[in-house]
Order: C-alpha cells, then sequence, then structure tokens
C-alpha cells in the first residue's frame, strides 16, 4: 500500500510528539525552585512565539481573534499547571492533569446529554485510578493536586474550545501562533502587575536585586527554557499537526494517552521521582481510563497544546 510509509511516519512522529510532552513536566518541575511560574510561562511561550510568527503574516483577523480567545483559556491551564508542579511530583501532576480528556464529554452531561457508556467506564476507571495514585496509608491530597485538577478542567475547557474554532480558521497555524503570543503577553502582564516590586516600599536596591534574580534564573535553567520554547513548544507543534494528518483518530488518540506514563518514566531518569505500588495501579488506570474516554473519537484531537 503506498501510503503505508506516511502513516508509519506518522504514528512515529505521534510517538515522538507524546515522548516530548511527556520530559515537559520534570523540565519544568526543574525550575520551580528559583523561576516563579510565570516567568517560566513566558519564556517558553515568548521564544515560541518568536519562532512562529511567520504564521501571524496576512493572518486573517478571524484567526487571530480565535487565538485571543484561546489563548487566554491556554494562560490559566499552564498558570494552574506550572503552580501545581512547584507543590507536588511532576509525575503526580502529569496524570492529574491527563484527566482534561473527560472534560469535554462532562460539559455536554452538565448540558442535559446523555453519557455514552464508554465515558461512564472511563469516569470509573479515571476516579479509582486517582484514589490508588493518591494512597499512601491514607488518602492524601494537597494544594499541588487541586490546581492540577484546575488546569485539568482549563485543558479540559479549551478543547472544547478548540473544537469549535478550528471549524472555523482559515489557517491552523495562525490560530495556534496567535494563541502561543496571547499565553506569553498574559504571563508578561500578569509579571508586571504581580511580581515586578513597586510602590513606596519597594526602594530602588529591591528593583534592582530583583531583575539580578531573575536574571540569574534564567542563565541558570537556560537549557530548559530553550528546549521548552523551540522543541516542546514551537516545532512539537508542527510535528504534532503533521502526524495527526498520517493518522487514524483512534490512534492519536491512544499514543496521547501514554504522555502522563512518559512523564512518570522522565520524571525518575531526570528528577529521581518514584511512585508507589499503590500509584503505579492509580497511573495504570487512569491511563485505562484515557483510552478509553477517547476510543470511540469520530475525528483527529484538535487541539494543539504544547504540554
Amino acid at each position: 500500500m503506498p501510503s503505508l510509509p506516511n502513516h508509519l511516519r506518522g504514528i512515529a512522529a505521534l510517538l515522538l510528539v507524546t515522548l516530548v510532552w511527556g520530559t515537559t513536566f520534570p523540565a519544568m518541575k526543574d525550575m520551580t525552585d528559583y523561576l516563579s511560574t510565570n516567568w517560566i510561562v513566558v519564556s517558553r511561550f515568548a521564544m515560541a512565539s518568536l519562532i512562529l510568527s511567520p504564521f501571524l503574516l496576512r493572518a486573517k483577523w478571524a484567526d487571530c481573534r480565535y487565538g485571543l480567545a484561546s489563548g487566554l483559556v491556554l494562560f490559566f491551564c499552564y498558570l494552574f499547571q506550572v503552580e501545581g508542579l512547584a507543590l507536588t511530583t511532576s509525575n503526580r501532576n502529569a496524570f492529574v492533569c491527563g484527566l482534561n480528556v473527560l472534560v469535554p464529554p462532562l460539559l455536554g452531561v452538565f448540558l442535559g446529554k446523555l453519557p455514552e457508556r464508554r465515558i461512564v467506564a472511563a469516569l470509573v476507571l479515571a476516579l479509582v485510578g486517582l484514589f490508588a495514585l493518591c494512597w499512601d496509608g491514607a488518602f492524601v491530597w494537597g494544594k499541588g493536586d487541586t490546581l492540577a485538577l484546575l488546569a485539568a478542567l482549563c485543558f479540559g475547557c479549551y478543547i472544547k474550545l478548540m473544537e469549535v474554532f478550528t471549524r472555523k480558521t482559515e489557517r491552523l497555524m495562525s490560530l495556534t501562533a496567535a494563541q502561543i503570543l496571547t499565553v506569553a503577553v498574559c504571563a508578561a502582564l500578569w509579571i508586571a502587575f504581580r511580581e515586578v516590586p513597586r510602590g513606596p516600599v519597594a526602594a530602588p536596591q529591591d528593583m534592582g536585586d530583583y531583575w539580578e534574580y531573575i536574571w540569574q534564573g534564567l542563565k541558570l535553567y537556560r537549557w530548559n527554557l530553550i528546549y521548552l520554547g523551540v522543541v516542546a513548544t514551537a516545532l512539537i507543534i508542527s510535528l504534532q499537526t503533521w502526524g495527526q494528518s498520517h493518522s487514524s483518530a483512534n490512534e492519536a488518540a491512544v499514543i496521547y494517552a501514554f504522555e502522563p506514563g512518559c512523564a512518570a518514566i522522565f520524571g525518575y531518569l531526570w528528577l529521581g521521582e518514584t511512585l508507589a505500588w499503590t500509584g503505579l495501579l492509580g497511573a495504570i488506570l487512569l491511563i485505562s481510563g484515557m483510552i478509553v474516554s477517547q476510543w470511540s473519537v469520530a475525528r483527529p484531537p484538535t487541539a494543539l497544546a504544547p504540554e
């Protein structure tokens, strides 16, 4: 079959996308002891915006408008995700954030649409898996887990939003570039209004010390940030777009479901994080729930969201 080579290359591309996404959790977690959430986000997305800026040339206003709206939601996805990363392990954060695949069908339930059997089964698997993941002699749930769950809810809403926008947009990459630029701008504004020292209690020396501290952090973690911005955000989106065009919806859904598993592997290799046997059982159940929830999706996932 002539299409087989491209099909296999598409599967390989999506596997690589999932592996790279898995590395982003420990890569960001590694920096949270020094840099604030929004400095990590603004550095990553500013670099990606610069690389993807050619897609904004001659972009339609409608595409930019959709990118602005989805970018605002995506900003809160990362705000909650990275804030949660600072308070828990990268593998646990990844598994909880992975529950975002259940949000779109659950939104349908709230709107009065009866859930399919696969959604009910996936929800049961996810809840049991989440309980096992958080069991350590007792059920332990912290603020970091709550933030990760909020990130999952935001990512789910983002996916639902993108399902609508990608059907209306003329150039998908223009929309993607616009939303990534929006995330960078939102993070920069958050830093300007919430983090930079100001007011009568902030002496000139405070401002100098602040920027020196940030500069040292950016230099210290420059390779993490370059990797996240250039490889894991800008380049991987292009690879994901190509891979999804040469694979089926079911194949893409199943491959993406293993992203938290990849995050756990890289969390161990990068940061030395481990899971107890209850955590491993919970991880398996969560991944199973993600696969079941997506198995009968009729079209490829539309959300081009870097993890």
